[in-house]
């Protein structure tokens, strides 16, 4: 018998606007990050979502969400957010900030309201791969879809 997916807050909120999406497992202790879930999958790591949670320098939380195979450039972040720096968020400040446990941060069904951020490039993918909201659990996507559902103002944060 297959495994029936976990039904989390960001589920309730894709099923609440009517979202179109696919839903995908995985052995998160064999395949943890975004790495282990491309490879578990058999997806391409550039069509996997990290959702990354930062910590401004005025201790505003921040989401960014960014290509599996791209890594967030904190300046150019720090400048689109308009605050001096900023850092990773600690795992226990991740999970308060989102209301997710660490390694299963979903952009959509936070907790709280931080502000979400997404690499442009996203937008060229057919589907993207994002959690949703339990580690193992990933729903596919239209990227424009999710960044509507997520109110993510874009732009290019990549690290050049």
């Amino acid at each position: 018998m297959a495994k029936k997916p976990p039904v989390t807050r960001a589920l309730h909120a894709l099923r609440a606007a009517g979202a179109e999406y696919s839903e995908h497992l995985f052995d998160y202790g064999s395949h943890p990050g975004a790495e282990g879930a491309a490879h578990a999958l058999g997806l391409d790591l550039h069509h996997t979502i990290k959702t990354i949670v930062f910590t401004a320098d005025d201790g505003r939380g921040a989401v960014v969400l960014m290509h599996g195979d791209m890594e967030v450039s904190t300046k150019k972040l720090a400048r689109v957010m308009g605050v001096k720096s900023l850092r990773p968020a600690t795992q226990r400040e991740a999970d308060r900030i989102t209301g997710y446990q660490f390694g299963g941060t979903s952009p959509l069904g936070m907790r709280t309201d931080p502000p979400v951020f997404a690499q442009e490039s996203l937008l060229a993918l057919d589907v993207g791969y994002v959690n949703a909201g339990s580690r193992g659990f990933l729903v596919g996507i239209a990227p424009a879809e999710l960044l509507d559902l997520a109110e993510a103002v874009i732009a290019d944060l990549a690290v050049d």
